[in-house]
């Protein structure tokens, strides 16, 4: 059997682990912008129902993780190059190097932008948290704020929700 033909396998394998990583990963864009789009509205409903869908994306995303390693971990026992698929798949197949490393640059893209998107989503979510303690301090408070420095006990300073006496 000649070496293309024993490659073959490799390449297949890589091809195959890009091709379920792709499928994950726009779906999971696609949920991450659903999230931050509902978010932004205040749809806690929708937000509810994508969770699920989200966290079956998760599972499916480490499993391809998880292929990706034994595929790494099994090249290196080969004496194939083992640090990344990127690598791996030139030395698999270098007649074809372009193609399939091009492949998976989009998937490194991709994940970059999925991380973009995770960020994006942890800003929104912040800010909303923000926006509720603020307004929890006012209502608390009255409206009126306390200084941060100064004389203790101003009684202007109560909260009519918290303190009977105003």
């Amino acid at each position: 059997m000649n070496n293309g033909n024993q490659e073959r396998p490799w390449e297949d394998g890589i091809a195959a682990l890009l091709e379920d990583l792709s499928e994950v990963q726009d779906q999971l864009l696609d949920v991450l912008t659903k999230k931050r789009e509902r978010m932004a509205v205040g749809d806690l409903e929708g937000m509810a129902e994508l969770d699920e869908v989200e966290q079956a994306l998760c599972a499916r995303l480490q499993a391809v993780h998880d292929r990706r390693a034994i595929l790494l971990r099994e090249a290196g026992e080969q004496g194939l190059p083992a640090e990344g698929l990127g690598d791996l798949a030139g030395a698999v197949s270098p007649s074809d190097q372009g193609a399939l490393r091009k492949r998976v640059d989009q998937a490194s893209s991709r994940m970059q932008l999925l991380q973009h998107h995770t960020v994006s989503n942890w800003v929104v979510a912040q800010m909303a948290l923000l926006h509720a303690s603020k307004m929890l301090e006012i209502i608390a408070t009255g409206g009126q704020f306390q200084p941060t420095y100064g004389k203790a006990g101003n009684p202007d300073s109560c909260g009519v929700l918290v303190d009977q006496e105003v």
